[in-house]
């Protein structure tokens, strides 16, 4: 895989299209990284405890490495 952890990348293809942000996490088995600020989606979370409220959370998922690009520091 081109792209590893901390490098700066810009999203060529969906809904985030150019976009850019640094990879937080690289997954090589799976061909996919986590881009931070990048398709971002809501996750709903059930109570855990007596008295305690759900949460609407804001969570990171991976995009496949041949929709991203790394940027040239130039």
């Amino acid at each position: 895989m081109h792209i590893k952890k901390d490098d700066k990348v810009i999203v060529l293809s969906g809904k985030d299209k150019g976009k850019t942000g640094s990879v937080v996490k690289a997954f090589p088995k799976e061909n996919k990284v986590i881009v931070s600020g990048v398709h971002v989606v809501k996750a709903h979370t059930k109570a855990r405890k007596s008295g305690e409220k759900g949460q609407i959370i804001d969570k990171t998922m991976p995009i496949h490495a041949s929709n991203v690009r790394k940027v040239d520091s130039k």
